[in-house]
């Protein structure tokens, strides 16, 4: 444990089993035990109570587990007026259908970005994104943006964090950041995936703090700088409206 991280051990156990599920849909008991790097009889243990309680489901034909109906019980109560992701929905589809990109919304958890929505591109060749997916912040266009305009304290802490200097020139970094905040969007070519590109853009709350990063991605070879550039006004301009809809 962490210096100053106070957690109750069975609890961050049966979180990490049930965070599995975020990965894929069904998993086998031994599959769970490896993942997490627990013993197989204390994953059982876990698992049953888990059962138990409605969380986790099992499937007595394969014996392997799934989310249970507890799950959606607790989603269907997320308040729908306060669910920016929800809300953002439509704009995310209409910028789809005018740009013919993948579309998402990205959000900073500690040292990792997390896809909190997202709008598939109808091309037979796009990215694919799915919702619920965390990704490092040292690589991304997304990741710049939710770097530059981050709190002081907080950029100061993400880029002296060992592991973020570890895989970026902390120099270049910087001085991409400054091309990003006198541009209003980033790009990136090929940083995290081979032959993929993205843009991406701040959205603001009603009071000018950083709310979350909107990016469109695709293929490099279709996603071109040039292409970026043209998309960058768009993009700002959804930004501008989706920072509208935030209570």
């Amino acid at each position: 444990m962490e210096e100053g991280k106070m957690t109750v051990r069975a609890v961050d156990r049966a979180l990490d089993i049930l965070l599995c599920f975020t990965i894929r849909t069904d998993w086998a008991m031994t599959e769970i035990a490896e993942h997490v790097g627990l013993h197989k009889s204390t994953v059982h243990r876990m698992l049953a109570t888990l059962e138990e309680k409605g969380f986790i489901e099992r499937d007595r034909q394969t014996e392997r587990y799934h989310l249970g109906l507890k799950v959606w019980e607790l989603s269907a109560n997320l308040s729908r007026s306060e669910d920016q992701a929800t809300i953002w929905l439509p704009e995310l589809v209409r910028l789809r259908d005018e740009l013919g990109e993948t579309v998402s919304i990205y959000v900073r958890d500690g040292m990792e970005r997390v896809r909190i929505q997202a709008v598939q591109s109808n091309e037979p060749i796009r990215r694919v994104a799915p919702v619920g997916a965390r990704l490092p912040l040292y690589a991304g266009a997304s990741s710049k943006v939710l770097i530059a305009y981050a709190e002081p304290a907080i950029q100061d802490m993400i880029l002296n964090d060992e592991s973020f200097r570890q895989n970026v020139d902390i120099t270049l970094y910087q001085e991409q950041m400054s091309e990003l905040l006198a541009l209003g969007y980033a790009t990136s070519v090929e940083e995290r995936e081979s032959g993929v590109a993205a843009i991406s853009a701040p959205i603001f709350d009603r009071y000018g703090q950083l709310a979350a990063a909107l990016s469109v991605s695709g293929p490099a070879s279709r996603l071109t700088m040039a292409r970026m550039k043209q998309y960058a006004a768009i993009m700002i301009e959804s930004t501008r409206q989706m920072g509208m809809m935030m209570k």
